[in-house]
């Protein structure tokens, strides 16, 4: 990259701008920022290129200063450890808006991080987008364990014939699924519980769809709803049975029938890239299992080449229409 001299004046003027404003955060603040060759070196190619990571950093001076310090700007999170350390963050969490807003002070830390590496080449495309479907399962676990540990508390527990507990599949579609979400993603989800019943263990139990029903609409606000700090991702149900007209969650059951009976041609390939990524992954891997017939079938024939062609040729039209042909 070149150096900072031989900038546009616009950029440079930019710059000067967010490291004077950086410089007043620090003041106004108290937080030191460290003194390191590298961090002076980085920062101006970051706060140039990114309006994002500026303005969080200048808002919160602190955060920098602590990602910095971590080390986590130089190196990649181990496997597993965004779901560990956003669960130490929301261990003491009050209610349902306080568990919103430290879901979304987290998300901005990690997307911090993860531009900050990108844009300094520490980190691929590769590495980025399975970065950012990292912290997406993590807040959706997360969240999602929270609220059905509350929920249980106050509704009881739903349970399976034989006793054991039963809980939540959250299910990713499209570029979660495929752990290929980028910074603008929304992620398509759809919700699945094993079997049909009532709750046990409250003073008046409830059917589990009406109890996980109100488990994903909780989920939904937690992670979709905007806040002081925006959103933590916008979630898309689209892709659900029956889609908008449908309930929030089925039964397996009720899934593989839907599929068996009214599944079309788009849903099939749309549940190629289908992955379990929060709750009951374990029940999720079996619920996939059941719809493998659906999604590959064992024979095609030429309608199945035709609808292909129809979609493709829809594609098409629809990009022709936006003006996006060159739209990578």
């Amino acid at each position: 990259m070149p150096a900072i001299e031989r900038w546009p004046d616009i950029l440079k003027a930019d710059l000067e701008t967010k490291r004077e404003r950086l410089r007043q955060a620090l003041d106004e603040s108290g937080v030191p920022l460290p003194a390191d060759r590298d961090l002076e070196d980085q920062l101006p190619r970051v706060f140039a290129f990114s309006d994002f990571v500026a303005d969080s950093c200048i808002r919160d001076p602190l955060l920098l200063s602590q990602l910095w310090s971590s080390g986590d700007l130089r190196q990649p999170p181990a496997s597993g450890a965004l779901r560990e350390q956003l669960k130490s963050v929301l261990q003491d969490t009050n209610d349902i808006r306080d568990l919103a807003a430290r879901l979304r002070r987290f998300r901005r830390r990690e997307l911090v991080r993860i531009a900050w590496r990108d844009l300094m080449g520490s980190a691929d495309l590769a590495a980025t987008t399975s970065d950012l479907s990292d912290l997406a399962e993590a807040c959706l676990d997360q969240a999602l364990g929270w609220l059905y540990g509350r929920q249980c508390a106050e509704q009881g527990t739903p349970t399976a014939a034989d006793g054991t507990p039963m809980g939540l599949v959250v299910l990713a579609l499209g570029k979660l699924g495929a752990r290929e979400l980028n910074f603008s993603s929304d992620i398509d989800l759809i919700f699945a519980f094993p079997g049909e019943g009532e709750t046990r263990g409250a003073d008046r139990s409830v059917e589990h769809g009406e109890f996980f029903s109100r488990l994903c609409r909780q989920l939904i606000h937690v992670i979709g709803h905007p806040g002081g700090e925006g959103f933590v991702f916008r979630v898309d149900l689209r892709l659900r049975p029956f889609g908008d007209n449908g309930p929030l969650a089925l039964s397996f059951d009720a899934m593989e029938r839907y599929y068996q009976e009214q599944g079309r041609d788009w849903e099939r390939y749309a549940w190629i890239k289908a992955r379990a990524v929060a709750g009951d992954e374990h029940a999720g891997q079996a619920l996939l299992k059941r719809l493998h017939p659906f999604v590959y079938r064992r024979y095609l024939d030429f309608g199945a080449f035709e609808s292909l062609r129809a979609m493709k040729h829809m594609i098409a039209q629809e990009v022709a229409r936006r003006g996006m042909q060159q739209n990578i």
